[in-house]
C-alpha cells in the first residue's frame, strides 16, 4: 500500500478520509469562526492589522511574486516539456474542450466578474478620489485625469491587469504542479504533493498536513466570503425585480437554497451536476453579454475592446514590475493591486486543485495555453463589455460626463447597485432591461454554485489524501458547512473580517507556491518520464532520483 493510503480510515466515522486533518480542519474552521463572530470588532482589527502591513510593507514581495509566477507559465508553454501529457503518455482528456473551458471559467473567475465588472472599471474611470487616494495613478501618470475616452482606456487596462495574466499564472502554476505530481507522477492529489521534490517522503508528515491544512483553510474561507457578497448582489437583484426586502433574512435564506443546489451538484460528481451547470453558465453569460452588445453602442464597445487589449498587451509587463512610493498611489497599490494578489494567491490551492481535477490526460502546453489564455480572453472581453457599457453612459450622459448615476453608486460604495442601474439604462425597453437583470440575478447564482461545489471537491479531495472520488457523506458535511460559516459571520458582521484573514493568509500560501514552482521545475529537468526505473534506486513516487540520472 502506498504511503498515503496508509494514512486513510479504513473505518469508522472518517472512513475514507484522514481522520487527523479531518478533526484538525474542523477544529480550525469552527475555531476562527467562533472568535470572529464573538468579537467582530477585535477580530477586524488584528486582521486588518496584518493586512495593512503585508500591503504597505510587502508590495514589492507580492509583485515579484506574480513576475516569477508568470515567467514560468510563458517559459513552460513554450519549452521542450510542452509535449509531457499529466498522465501516462498514452492518457487523452476526460472533457471536451468546451467542458473544460465552461468548468474553468466558472470556478476561477465567475462571480467576481459578475460583482465587480462594472464597479471596478468605474471605480478607474472616476477621478473624485471619493477615498483620499488616486483612482486610477496608471492614467493620472499618463495625463489622463479628466473623465475622458483616454481614461476610459486607461481604466480598462488596470481592471485587465488585475484579472490578466499575472492573476491566473497562480492558478495556472498550482493546477500544472496538481496535475502533473498527482496524474503523473501517481502522488495524491493534494498540495503537499507538489513539495516532494523537495522534502521527499516528509510530505506525509506533519509538514505535509500543514500545507494542506491551509489549502483548507483558504478555501473554505474564500468560498464562504464570495458567497457573502453574492448574496448581496443577489438580494439587491431580488429588491430591484419584486420590491423584496434586501436585508440579512433574504440573504441568509439565498445561502440556504444556494448551499443546498450546490452540495447535490458536488455529491453527484464533476462529470454530471458541476459539468452541466458551468456549461449552462456558459449559455446564459453568452445571453447577457449579447444583451449589453446589442443593446447598447455595439461598434464603439467593438472598438473599444480592440482599443483597451492592445493597450493592456503593450503595457502589462511594465504594470507588473511598477511599485508606487509616493503616499496616495502606494495606499492605492495596497487596496486595490496588493489586495488582488492576496485574494488570487489564497484561492490558488482551491481552483487549482480544481483546475487540475479536470485536466488529466492534456499535454502541459494544451494545459498552460487552454487555462492562460481562454479565461483571461474571455474575461477580458467581458469585463470591457460590461464596464465600458457603464462607461460610455457616463461619457454620454444628457447632463454632462459623470452625471448618469453609475459612477455615484460606486463611489458611495453601492456595488451591487451598479449592476443593476446600468442594466437599467441599456435600452429605452423596460421590461427587456427586467428581464436581463432577472438573467444577471440568477447568473449570480449558478456561478456560485459552481465555486462552491468545486471548492467542497477540492477540501473533501484534499482531506481523503487525493482521492479525486472523495466520499460523499463528507461531500455534504462540507458543502452545507461552507454555507453555514458564510450564515454564522454574515449575521455576525464578520464576512469582511474574514475577507481581511484570507488576505493575510496568503502570505504563507505565496511562499508555499513558490516553493511549488521550484519543484515542479526540478522534477521536470532531473525525471519527466512517468514510468517507474527497474532501479531500486527509486523514489516512493516512482521517480528515478537524481543520482542515478547523473551517474
Amino acid at each position: 500500500m502506498s504511503n498515503h493510503r496508509k494514512l486513510v480510515a479504513e473505518s469508522g466515522i472518517f472512513k475514507g478520509l484522514h481522520s487527523g486533518m479531518g478533526l484538525a480542519a474542523k477544529g480550525m474552521v469552527l475555531a476562527f469562526v467562533v472568535f470572529t463572530a464573538l468579537n467582530v470588532k477585535f477580530a477586524n482589527e488584528i486582521y486588518s492589522a496584518i493586512r495593512g502591513w503585508i500591503e504597505s510593507a510587502l508590495n514589492w514581495y507580492y509583485v515579484i511574486a506574480l513576475v516569477i509566477t508568470l515567467f514560468v507559465c510563458f517559459y513552460l508553454m513554450v519549452s521542450k516539456f510542452g509535449k509531457i501529457r499529466l498522465g501516462t503518455d498514452d492518457s487523452r482528456p476526460e472533457f471536451s474542450n468546451f467542458s473544460w473551458f465552461a468548468m474553468l471559467f466558472s470556478a476561477g473567475v465567475g462571480i467576481g466578474i459578475l460583482f465587480f465588472g462594472i464597479a471596478e472599471p468605474m471605480f478607474y474611470f472616476d477621478n473624485t478620489q471619493p477615498w483620499k487616494y488616486p483612482n486610477n495613478p496608471f492614467a493620472d501618470l499618463a495625463g489622463h485625469t479628466a473623465m475622458t475616452e483616454q481614461r476610459a482606456v486607461a481604466a480598462m487596462r488596470v481592471t485587465y491587469y488585475h484579472w490578466g495574466f499575472h492573476a491566473w499564472s497562480l492558478y495556472v502554476i498550482v493546477g500544472l504542479c496538481l496535475a502533473y505530481f498527482g496524474f503523473r507522477k501517481k502522488l495524491p492529489l493534494t498540495l503537499r504533493s507538489s513539495l516532494y521534490p523537495i522534502i521527499g517522503d516528509r510530505i506525509y508528515g506533519p509538514i505535509g498536513h500543514a500545507v494542506d491544512l491551509l489549502a483548507v483553510f483558504g478555501t473554505v474561507f474564500g468560498v464562504a466570503t464570495s458567497l457573502g457578497l453574492g448574496v448581496t448582489q443577489m438580494a439587491a437583484g431580488l429588491n430591484y425585480l419584486f420590491g423584496i426586502d434586501p436585508g440579512i433574512v433574504t440573504q441568509v435564506i439565498l445561502i440556504a437554497v444556494i448551499s443546498v443546489v450546490a452540495t447535490l451538484s458536488a455529491v453527484s460528481g464533476v462529470g454530471n451536476g458541476i459539468r452541466i451547470i458551468s456549461e449552462w453558465n456558459i449559455w446564459l453569460s453568452i445571453a447577457l453579454l449579447a444583451f449589453f452588445l446589442f443593446g447598447g453602442p455595439f461598434n464603439w464597445l467593438m472598438g473599444f475592446f480592440i482599443t483597451t487589449a492592445g493597450d493592456y498587451l503593450w503595457n502589462f509587463v511594465p504594470m507588473g514590475f511598477q511599485i508606487f512610493n509616493e503616499k496616495g498611489a502606494s495606499a492605492w497599490q495596497g487596496g486595490w493591486t496588493i489586495f488582488y494578489w492576496g485574494w488570487w494567491i489564497s484561492w490558488a490551492p482551491f481552483v487549482g486543485m480544481f483546475i487540475a481535477r479536470i485536466s488529466r490526460g492534456r499535454t502541459i502546453r494544451e494545459f498552460m495555453l487552454g487555462v492562460m489564455l481562454v479565461p483571461t480572453t474571455i474575461a477580458f472581453f467581458w469585463l470591457c463589455i460590461f464596464g465600458g457599457s457603464a462607461m460610455y453612459l457616463e461619457l454620454n450622459a444628457a447632463n454632462g460626463v459623470g452625471t448618469a448615476g453609475i459612477a455615484d453608486l460606486v463611489r458611495n460604495w453601492d456595488l451591487p447597485g451598479a449592476l443593476y442601474g446600468t442594466i437599467d439604462k441599456v435600452t429605452p425597453v423596460n421590461w427587456l432591461n427586467w428581464i436581463f437583470a432577472a438573467l444577471a440575478t440568477v447568473l449570480l447564482a449558478t456561478w456560485f454554485i459552481t465555486s462552491s461545489d468545486s471548492g467542497t471537491l477540492v477540501i473533501t479531495t484534499m482531506l481523503s489524501m487525493g482521492d479525486d472520488n472523495p466520499p460523499q457523506r463528507f461531500r455534504i458535511v462540507w458543502g452545507m458547512g461552507e454555507g453555514f460559516v458564510a450564515a454564522i459571520l454574515l449575521l455576525a458582521g464578520g464576512l469582511g473580517a474574514l475577507q481581511t484573514a484570507s488576505i493575510a493568509a496568503a502570505l504563507p500560501v505565496s511562499v508555499i507556491l513558490l516553493l511549488m514552482t521550484y519543484g515542479v521545475l526540478k522534477s521536470l529537468h532531473e525525471d519527466p518520464s512517468e514510468a517507474p526505473s527497474p532501479s531500486e534506486d527509486t523514489a516512493p513516487d516512482g521517480t528515478r532520483m537524481a543520482q542515478e540520472l547523473h551517474a
